[in-house]
């Protein structure tokens, strides 16, 4: 499943789980373009990757800047074959009733909106590429089924781009752009930190969550990306064993 003479484009590329996929994807063999709000941090990832990569920072909350970043991978590269929809924010884990507009407004404009933009701009340059297709890989969270004490503005993102990508599954198929969703539990970035010391449980007791090594999503997401567009994983859910998901705990 090489990916030899394809083009990748990962959102918040700069940290976590989108460090980890494209490196993952470069070794691979992708031309891959990462992108993020903090230049930085993006060009430290590219000194990382001993291989070809770019970094474009962009904010995929802005309509304009997402657009000047897909016309900017296009010019370079002239197609896309993969878009790993990754970026993502969350509110703070306080009662749903403390939270202030702008709070959630933040995560939705970033989850949701940034996802849509992003898809968008994918579905322009690869229905009209030749070869023609790609594929749009989705990161959704445990949360898209799934919510946690305190977490609304998250998990009413992630649900919907659960639903999102139903329908980028379904609208990309006349285009050969197939989609699919990761949904990760308990990976150990930065982001999970907090699982270490113990988190707040339904039943509002605090217990300490078992995580697992993040090279596991890449590797998931690297065989989703390797498949042939006329295959898709629709679903795939990577987590900890241990976590408290299934059944009631």
């Amino acid at each position: 499943m090489s990916g030899h003479g394809k083009i990748a484009l990962v959102t918040g590329g700069g940290s976590g789980i989108g460090k980890a996929v494209a490196l993952a994807l470069a070794g691979a063999g992708y031309q891959v373009v990462i992108t993020g709000r903090r230049q930085a941090a993006l060009d430290a990832v590219v000194t990382e990757a001993h291989s070809a990569m770019v970094a474009i920072a962009a904010d995929i909350t802005d309509a304009a800047s997402v657009g000047a970043l897909f016309a900017a991978v296009k010019a370079r590269f002239g197609r896309l074959d993969i878009l790993f929809n990754n970026a993502g924010t969350s509110a703070p884990a306080i009662p749903l009733e403390e939270l202030t507009y702008e709070q959630w407004k933040a995560v939705i404009d970033t989850n949701v909106s940034g996802v849509f933009l992003c898809t968008q701009e994918a579905f322009r340059i690869m229905k009209d590429q030749n070869p023609r297709g790609g594929r749009i890989i989705n990161n959704g969270s445990i949360s898209a089924t799934t919510p946690r004490p305190n977490s609304a503005p998250y998990t009413a993102s992630k649900h919907a781009v659960l639903g999102l990508t139903k329908s980028t599954s379904l609208d990309g198929r006349k285009y050969d752009i197939a989609c699919g969703q990761i949904d990760i539990g308990n990976t150990a970035t930065p982001m999970a930190a907090q699982m270490s010391k113990g988190v707040l449980q339904p039943d509002l007791s605090v217990k300490i969550e078992p995580t697992f090594d993040v090279r596991h999503v890449a590797d998931a997401v690297l065989y989703m990306a390797g498949l042939p567009l006329d295959a898709n994983v629709l679903n795939l859910t990577v987590m900890a064993t241990k976590m408290p998901l299934t059944g009631r705990g």
